[in-house]
């Protein structure tokens, strides 16, 4: 049974980091990416490691404040957030896909799998 299982969010102030890691298992995705939704708003792209990390994408919103990295050995992918904003606060889900195609990456649906997701907070 495939699963995508995240951990590492929790309360951090303005200006502080987190990591986030996301363990697959059943299964290996050649992309695997992070989200992330805010109370209200719709799922939003945040981060990809494209193609066993031949490439990294990020939104806009997080270049230079976010790294996304993957340990291919583990089947993990680390997401981490520095200089952190309270618009970051939102529940961070991780995703692996398989068929993705660049012009795709910032759709949900594009993906075959998503773990759970990982609270995090940052007050402001």
């Amino acid at each position: 049974q495939e699963q995508l299982v995240e951990s590492g969010g929790g309360l951090v102030q303005v200006g502080g980091s987190l990591r986030l890691s996301c363990a697959a298992s059943g299964r290996t995705f050649s992309s695997m990416g992070w989200f992330r939704q805010a109370p209200g708003k719709e799922r939003e792209f945040v981060a990809l490691s494209w193609r066993r990390g031949s490439n990294t994408y990020y939104a806009d919103s997080v270049k230079g404040r976010f790294t996304i990295s993957r340990d291919s050995a583990r089947n993990t992918v680390y997401l981490d957030m520095n200089s952190m904003k309270p618009e970051d606060t939102g529940v961070y889900y991780c995703a692996g896909g398989n068929r993705l195609i660049l012009s795709t990456i910032r759709q949900p649906n594009a993906y075959d799998s998503w773990g759970q997701g990982t609270q995090v907070t940052v007050p402001s």
